[in-house]
């Protein structure tokens, strides 16, 4: 038997020993979902925070509850560390770590790169490595290999490479890992059979395609088809701000089409680890080849300067009642990038918050997912505080940046001296003559 024949069989009786290394948002849940399948899963991650409180079954991403967490620990299925030795064990390594921008919006492959170094001194025959880190089209093969051929093993023959994105949707209660599609992209035809095969026995669908190339792109073009949309939809409101038009009801008017049209609703700006920075990775691509991005780059031009477009309606709103925004009391309804969960990476908030105290307002914010606001981009870190209505009626002005579901927007409305709703939260308890400000 082969060693590909036998990584195949192994992976389709459930029998491989499974490593995630990164254990965030996109790795753990990958994590969970192995184990509950009957692999033994361990799990990598640097933080040894992050793995002290794992092996006391204790999660600290959203949508992965400690219950579940406490049950696959409990059974010896999920196992986690920060020492890169247990790799020697393991039959694939599926790679999970982050893949930001540096400060020139370039590519920072350096967490992929040392990740991938740590697998090479590990590497062995028969052992699958995919990368699931969102990137450009070519890491795979222009970074990733380079790095594993130089433990001397044959790519397609003595190991196997793919690349598989992740598409985690914290929040989102109709999907969940288990359920969204995977698409899958192999080295060779060999790498691809496997990494099927691997994938196949914990998701409900695994969809292979031609290349790792094409799996990046594919990515990368899901991210900027929201960012794209978003940004045009983000430009509508500024133009029917001006005219008197309600965005909102405009949407609302315009999914009553049942056929080629899908709604995308506006906002303070972009958050999250994917669309404020994945389209960016594509449009380094493309000036490697001598072609500029133009819908890409302008699209984050329009979603990066929504906080400022928030911050003019509120010294607007302000200005209405004859308060100047400095020394304002201002009052931030949600810091997480989206609803109902406690990711506030790439928030619009902090960019709000950083322009109000460049301004010297008073900010203090409400987010029953983040206790505590801790970022390189403020110099303190900041600590929710309980919502009253006291709290309310003493603030110059309430922003609601993200309409969290368990707020009680008509206590806001009914409370507060200014509202400025970037969400359309308060649109069922917004009566003539309210305060309240659409950005």
């Amino acid at each position: 038997m082969s060693i590909f024949e036998r990584a195949l069989e192994k992976f389709q009786r459930r029998d491989a020993v499974v490593g995630i290394l990164g254990l965030g948002y996109a790795g753990l849940p990958l994590a969970c979902t192995f184990a509950e399948a009957g692999f033994k899963t361990v799990g990598f991650d640097i933080d040894a925070a992050k793995i002290k409180r794992l092996r006391n079954g204790e999660s600290y991403v959203g949508n992965v509850p400690s219950e579940r967490l406490e049950k696959l620990v409990a059974s010896g299925r999920l196992s986690a560390t920060d020492s890169y030795q247990e790799l020697a064990t393991c039959d694939a390594a599926i790679v999970c770590v982050p893949t930001p921008l540096d400060d020139a919006r370039n590519p920072d492959l350096s967490f992929v790169v040392s990740t991938v170094r740590e697998v090479r001194k590990f590497l062995h025959p028969g052992q699958l490595v995919v990368l699931e880190s969102t990137t450009y089209p070519g890491t795979t093969e222009e970074v990733v290999l380079p790095i594993l051929a130089d433990a001397g093993l044959k790519a397609g023959e003595e190991f196997f490479l793919a690349f598989s994105p992740e598409r985690e949707d914290p929040a989102n209660k109709d999907y969940r890992t288990q359920t969204i599609p995977k698409l899958v992209g192999g080295l060779t035809d060999h790498c691809r059979e496997v990494a099927c095969a691997a994938y196949a026995q914990v998701v409900e669908v695994v969809i292979p395609v031609g290349s790792t190339r094409v799996a990046e792109a594919a990515k990368l073009l899901e991210n900027i088809y929201r960012c794209v949309n978003i940004a045009m939809v983000n430009e509508l409101k500024l133009l029917f701000d001006r005219i008197g038009l309600d965005v909102w009801e405009v949407i609302r008017a315009a999914s009553t089409k049942p056929f080629g049209f899908a709604p995308f609703y506006p906002g303070p700006g972009l958050g999250g680890h994917c669309i404020p920075i994945d389209p960016f990775y594509l449009a380094w691509k493309a000036r490697q080849h001598g072609f500029t991005t133009r819908f890409i780059e302008l699209a984050g031009e329009i979603n990066s300067s929504m906080p400022e477009y928030v911050v003019d309606r509120l010294t607007e709103g302000l200005n209405l009642q004859g308060k100047a925004l400095k020394d304002a009391a201002i009052l931030l309804l949600g810091v997480a990038y989206k609803r109902d969960i406690e990711d506030y990476r790439e928030s619009p908030a902090l960019s709000i918050i950083i322009q109000l105290n460049r301004r010297l307002a008073r900010v203090s914010y409400h987010d029953p997912h983040v206790p505590h606001l801790r970022t390189r981009y403020l110099s303190h870190t900041l600590s929710s505080i309980g919502l009253t209505s006291e709290l309310v009626r003493s603030s110059d002005a309430v922003v609601i940046v993200t309409d969290h579901s368990d707020v009680d927007y008509e206590m806001i409305v009914r409370n507060a001296k200014l509202v400025v709703d970037t969400r359309n939260a308060t649109a069922r308890f917004r009566q003539p003559g309210d305060k309240v400000l659409l950005a």
